[in-house]
């Protein structure tokens, strides 16, 4: 391991339990206690900041080289938002590259994404015409540790994931679940006590340990006994039991603690230390000489590790003075020398706690003093770490070309989110009034690359909002090509943000003002012209637009670009229902393969999923579940998994799997353990998780709504995916108002985003009125005719939506025929049960039937159980048709799990577990009991069941004489008494 001490330690105390486990768990040493094969492929060693865990992994460390082991260890720093991506893991490259070269020049050869991740390097700020590639970049360190562990069983540790960033964790998910061919054991440690509720590693830390061959390790607290023990082994002179007994009581079991404790035991006013770990390290920094406490308060502006050269170049100590702080600091365990020529603070907190304690004027001091010497030497760090000095130094110039430097690295390897943060750091710096006139900078430029990354980590609405706020700024009088590259963002975030901003308002102006000559800027500008166009279902226009930008990016040899435009082309005729359905799947088909041969990775990522959303509104399900699969995989390869397209896919297959009856997979796709999603993903799945939580009936879930309805004005996805599930609950819940009280928002919201009548709209009110309907036969006649004034107001909405889209030449689709069905019967249903208008027995059948076939046609699980079940109650009683219809619905609703649906069917009868009633009442009886309880009268109750008054009159006649009742109100309070009324 590259940060622990060479010199021996203090023996191991009360951890042995725990080193045969870890050294277990991890292969590198068998424990007879255990039984074989029980060894993970990697272990999570969590525990509380300075309970042992550094402590126990050195003696792993000791432990695999007794046992013929090799071992590299990475580290992750307390960056911020300064974090430089895959920081550990080029630790570990780096110190293969000293210590094996010909084995890392032979696997980078195969692999040269590993060249990435090499020290040195990545200081280039390299750019790439595919940055965001990670698959290669996670294979060719797979590759790298599976060749050194031929040589020699490997052991891998990663210390203090807690601060590791999102691109690290990621990398560690892959080798989590990608098997080696050789011995390689991989250790990763993290403060347990640092995850609070929101730390991104908390959710993933769970989701990492129910990955099969990874274990997790929870290094508790040490006991008393052990941390007495300790503090005598650490404490070389007399120690009174009273001072003992005051450390074991303030440890508390943390290894740190007491160590810390003892180490200042012996100072004059020991016993009036404060209890916070800050000060206790502050007084170990006083007892070093004055050369040590300079040295320590240097390295503890660097961080957690610096190097001795930049250490050197920023104390102003000569050579001498410099080893001789440094011995006193390595002396006193404050410093940790290292193989690599760095030294490390032994913990942390050390260095924290050392350099809040420095003077404002010290702290810009020292930072600038780093900026100095990272600038002579840029060998020295990272562009990253000189971005946060110099900023710190005051030194806008230099911090801001750093922080441009740093971003530009990160998109390199796949980190947008970092370099989303560090393009808005060099942006705010370019208002910093001390930033010399003379630096200049192509703000436009700038602007675009981090809207890029925005949208790339999952923020198109900020994307946007800077785009268009960057446009204000620069105003009228701005250079025109300045303007065309920020009009390009802000048309191209237009199509995948949620806003009222229309894209044509951008891509007009800048290609009116741009010069006609041909050149990439107007190409990309004329393909956004095209998408802009076809938003606006100006289909020949937009056709004729894409094949001129086509056409001049073939001209300018530009054949990622022209892949990106031909899928456009395709996506045209996605909707129109004039287009040739085989002209658009081999166009769609073409675009793919193109994007895939040319390279074009983004472009590649929106073409397989516009074949798969092509598939979805076929409803051919598999087909479009396979393809949106690829997309999603890809997306993840490339860095892309909260951007649009990228993620896109992710909830398109969600989607398919709550339409298929998957709803288990639902949840592990809406699951975003460990995964740091932006706030509108997030709440995206959360939406498509509460579909399967109303569908099992899940009331408590309600709770949730609110949370989601803030999201709504933001992404109007959330909204169509969230109300529905919604009203489906208040309906379970009973609650009628608020379920339509959902509904009219919905509707008000989603029109208002997306510029009047949407498709969604007809099953918003399809569900509602599903809701509305939900007991209504036991209703008050007053209560009814209210339900169905309110039920005529909603589907009347819906008929507007119905008939623009008649009036379109968009293809409805299978899914859209469904919920138009459904909206028809539920809506006769609701008459029916309500005894207003109600439709006549053949025609409520004739509706159900129909809305049977179309959710057939889409394959909707769930709903064609619902539409059996309906279909079933409209049918007459008895018939064979109905005892199919029902015993189908019930399996499919109790292997889901849907409590409202196995409700409804025990009401009806049928196939397994019936309502309650009085065994001499028949089930048409039983109906009718229900309905004489609700105070339905005889003519009412023939018209909802279709039967004569004579024939009710003659039902409720057998039905007192069953009851012993002497009319229909004594019959009602024995029906309630009874528990016959289900």
């Amino acid at each position: 391991m590259a940060d622990v001490p060479t010199t021996p330690l203090n023996a191991l105390v009360g951890r042995e339990a725990e080193l045969r486990a870890l050294a277990a768990l991890s292969g590198v040493r068998a424990d007879p206690a255990r039984p074989a094969g029980r060894s993970a492929q990697a272990v999570l060693l969590a525990g509380d900041a300075g309970v042992g865990k550094t402590r126990l992994l050195t003696e792993l460390r000791d432990v695999a080289f007794a046992e013929g082991w090799q071992v590299v260890a990475g580290h992750s720093l307390d960056f911020g938002d300064s974090a430089l991506p895959y920081l550990p893991f080029s630790e570990v490259v780096g110190r293969l590259v000293t210590e094996r070269p010909d084995l890392v020049d032979a696997v980078a050869e195969a692999h040269p994404a590993l060249g990435r991740l090499r020290p040195g390097r990545r200081l280039l700020g390299e750019e790439s015409a595919d940055s965001l590639d990670r698959g290669a970049l996670y294979e060719a360190v797979h590759a790298l540790l599976t060749a050194a562990a031929e040589l020699q069983p490997l052991l891998l540790v990663v210390e203090d994931a807690h601060w590791a960033d999102s691109s690290s964790r990621d990398l560690m998910t892959f080798l989590f679940t990608r098997a080696f061919a050789a011995s390689v054991a991989v250790v990763v440690s993290y403060r347990s006590d640092d995850l609070h509720r929101r730390h991104p590693l908390r959710r993933q830390a769970a989701e990492w340990a129910r990955i099969p061959g990874v274990e997790r390790l929870q290094l508790e607290p040490l006991p008393s006994e052990a941390v007495r023990t300790l503090v005598r082994d650490l404490h070389a002179g007399p120690l009174s039991e009273a001072d003992l007994a005051g450390i074991v009581e303030r440890a508390d079991g943390n290894a740190f603690f007491v160590e810390e404790l003892v180490g200042a035991a012996g100072l004059e006013h020991a016993g009036e230390l404060p209890w916070g770990l800050a000060d206790l390290l502050l007084l170990r920094l006083e007892q070093l000489r004055a050369e040590g406490q300079e040295v320590v308060r240097d390295a503890a502006v660097a961080g957690r590790r610096v190097g001795y050269g930049l250490l050197s170049a920023v104390s102003g100590l000569g050579a001498a003075e410099l080893d001789a702080g440094l011995r006193d600091a390595v002396g006193h365990h404050l410093l940790v020398p290292n193989r690599d020529d760095t030294y490390a603070f032994r913990h942390a907190l050390l260095a924290e706690a050392v350099y809040d304690d420095l003077l404002p004027g010290e702290r810009t001091r020292l930072h600038a003093a780093y900026t100095r010497a990272m600038l002579a030497d840029p060998s020295l760090g990272t562009a990253a770490e000189l971005a946060r000095h110099a900023r710190a130094a005051r030194q806008p110039a230099a911090a801001l070309d750093a922080s441009i430097r740093a971003g530009e690295e990160a998109m390199s390897v796949g980190g947008p989110i970092e370099a989303a943060r560090h393009f808005e750091t060099a942006l705010e710096l370019l208002a910093d009034p001390s930033l010399p006139a003379d630096h200049e900078v192509d703000v436009a430029t700038l602007g675009a690359r981090t809207v890029d990354a925005l949208v790339a980590a999952g923020n198109p609405p900020r994307g946007l909002a800077l785009a268009v706020r960057l446009l204000e700024q620069l105003g009228e009088d701005a250079d025109p090509v300045q303007r065309a590259i920020l009009r390009a963002a802000v048309a191209d975030t237009i199509t995948v943000a949620e806003t009222r901003l229309d894209p044509l308002a951008y891509t007009t102006p800048a290609l009116a003002e741009m010069d006609p000559a041909p050149s990439a800027l107007r190409a990309r500008l004329l393909h956004l012209h095209a998408r802009a166009l076809g938003f606006h279902h100006r289909r020949e226009e937009a056709r004729e637009v894409g094949v001129e930008a086509l056409s001049m990016a073939e001209a300018l040899g530009m054949p990622r670009l022209g892949s990106d435009i031909a899928a456009s082309l395709a996506a045209v005729n996605r909707y129109d229902g004039a287009a040739d359905v085989e002209d658009v799947e081999q166009a769609l088909h073409a675009a793919a393969e193109s994007a895939a041969r040319t390279g074009a990775r983004q472009a590649q990522l929106r073409a397989v999923w516009l074949l798969g959303r092509w598939y979805y509104d076929r409803a051919e399900l598999d087909r479009s579940r396979d393809y949106f699969t690829q997309a999603w995989q890809l997306a993840q390869e490339i860095g892309s998994s909260w951007a649009p397209y990228g993620f896109d896919s992710r909830f398109s297959l969600l989607l398919i799997a709550h339409l298929v009856g998957d709803w288990d997979e639902v949840g592990v796709l809406a699951d975003v353990s460990g995964q740091s999603p932006p706030v509108m993903p997030e709440a995206t799945l959360r939406a498509g998780l509460l579909t399967v939580q109303a569908g099992r009936g899940e009331v408590d879930q309600l709770g949730v709504a609110p949370r989601l309805r803030q999201q709504w004005e933001a992404d109007g996805v959330v909204a169509i995916t969230a109300a529905p599930a919604t009203i489906e609950l208040h309906g379970v819940a009973g609650d009628r108002s608020a379920a339509l009280a959902v509904h009219d928002d919905a509707v008000e919201t989603l029109s208002r985003l997306w510029r009047g009548r949407f498709n969604g709209q007809v099953r918003l009110a399809a569900v509602t009125l599903g809701a509305l309907a939900r007991g209504l036969d036991t209703e008050a006649a007053d209560v009814r005719r209210r339900v169905v004034a309110d039920a005529d107001r909603v589907r009347e909405s819906a008929d507007l939506a119905l008939r623009a889209q008649r009036e379109s030449t968009d293809d409805w689709g299978p899914e859209g025929i469904a919920w138009a069905r459904r909206l028809h019967a539920e809506h006769l249903r609701l008459c029916r049960l309500a005894g207003v208008d109600a439709p006549a027995e053949d025609e409520l059948v004739a509706a159900w039937r129909a809305d049977l076939a179309g959710f057939e046609a889409l394959g909707h699980v769930v709903e064609i159980a619902r539409s059996r079940t309906r279909l079933a109650a409209a049918l007459p009683t008895g018939a064979e048709e109905v005892r199919t219809l029902l015993a189908a619905a019930r399996a499919c609703a109790e292997r889901l799990g849907a409590k409202p649906l196995l409700a409804e069917l025990d009401a009806l009868g049928g196939p397994g577990p019936r309502a309650r009633g009085n065994d001499d009442l028949t089930p048409r009886e039983q109906e009718i009991l229900t309905l004489v309880a609700a105070g339905r009268s005889n003519g009412e109750i023939g018209k909802q069941l279709f039967i004569s008054t004579k024939t009710v009159s003659v039902h409720v006649s057998h039905i007192l004489a069953k009851l012993g009742a002497g009319g229909r109100t004594e019959a009602a309070a024995i029906a309630r008494r009874e528990g016959l009324l289900g």
